[in-house]
C-alpha cells in the first residue's frame, strides 16, 4: 500500500461523513505446515508479534483511525530468550515484537481503518516481495471482497527476483523510478516483473501504483481474519 502516501490526503480532503469509532479484531491463523512468526505493525500502532505453530492463532484489536497498518509472516526465526534474534524473511528490528515495518520479500497484508465515508481501505501487497501464501478477509462472508495470493510464487520466482525464502519485488533488486515509483503519482507502470506477480495474484499489488484493481473497501467495524497457507 505504498500509494497510500498520496491517497491519504486526498481522501480526507473529500470526506463526507465522520468515522465510526468501532475498533476491528483481527484474527491471525497459521495454517502453513511450518512455523510462522506473525507480525503487526502501523506507525500508530504497535501490533508486535507472536508465534505461530502450525494450526495457532493470534487475535488482535486495532484501535479505529489506524492507518498504513501491515500484517505479515515471518520465517525461519530464531530468537533468544529476550526475544532477540532474526528471521530469514519479514525480519523486523531483530526482535520478536516488532516496532517497525519487515524486510522484503515479505507478503502484506495492508489496511486503513475507519477512513472517510466510514470505510477501510484493504489490499494485500506484493510490493515488498513474497514469502508466505495469504489470505485477507472480512469473518463475515460476503461483507466485502476476500483477498487471496496463494500462488507458488516462491517456487516460480524469476532468477533475478529470487531471495532465500521468498522471491523480492524488483523495486528491492534494482531501485529505479521505473520499478519503485519514486518520483510520485503516475510515474511509472507495469513491467514484465510487476506483472509476474499480477498473473499470480490478480488481486494483489503487483508494484507501488496498482491501485485500480488492488485497492478494495469494507464497512467501517468489519473485523477479518488473516491467514497463512490457506
Amino acid at each position: 500500500m505504498r500509494s497510500f502516501a498520496f491517497l491519504l490526503p486526498l481522501l480526507v480532503t473529500f470526506c463526507m461523513v465522520a468515522p465510526r469509532s468501532d475498533a476491528a479484531t483481527f484474527d491471525i491463523l497459521n495454517k502453513c505446515t511450518y512455523t510462522v512468526w506473525a507480525a503487526a505493525n502501523a506507525p500508530s500502532y504497535q501490533g508486535g508479534g507472536k508465534r505461530l505453530d502450525p494450526g495457532q492463532s493470534w487475535n488482535i484489536n486495532v484501535p479505529p483511525g489506524t492507518v498504513q497498518a501491515r500484517i505479515w509472516g515471518r520465517t525461519n526465526c530464531n530468537f533468544d530468550g529476550n526475544g532477540q534474534g532474526s528471521c530469514k524473511t519479514g525480519n523486523c528490528d531483530g526482535g520478536l515484537k516488532c516496532k517497525g515495518y519487515g524486510s522484503p520479500p515479505n507478503t502484506l497484508a495492508e489496511f486503513a481503518l475507519n477512513r472517510p465515508n466510514n470505510l477501510d481501505f484493504v489490499d494485500i501487497s506484493n510490493v515488498d516481495g513474497f514469502n508466505i501464501p495469504m489470505e485477507f478477509s472480512p469473518v463475515k462472508a460476503g461483507t466485502c471482497k476476500d483477498l487471496r495470493c496463494t500462488a507458488d510464487i516462491v517456487r516460480q520466482c524469476p532468477a533475478e527476483l529470487k531471495a532465500p525464502g521468498g522471491c523480492n519485488n524488483p523495486c528491492t533488486v534494482y531501485k529505479t523510478n521505473k520499478y519503485c515509483c519514486t518520483n510520485g503519482q503516475g510515474s511509472c507502470g507495469p513491467t514484465p516483473l510487476s506483472k509476474f506477480f499480477k498473473e499470480r495474484c490478480p488481486d494483489a499489488y503487483s508494484y507501488p501504483q496498482d491501485d485500480p484493481t488492488s485497492l478494495f473497501t469494507c464497512p467501517a467495524g468489519t473485523n477479518y481474519k488473516v491467514i497463512f497457507c490457506p
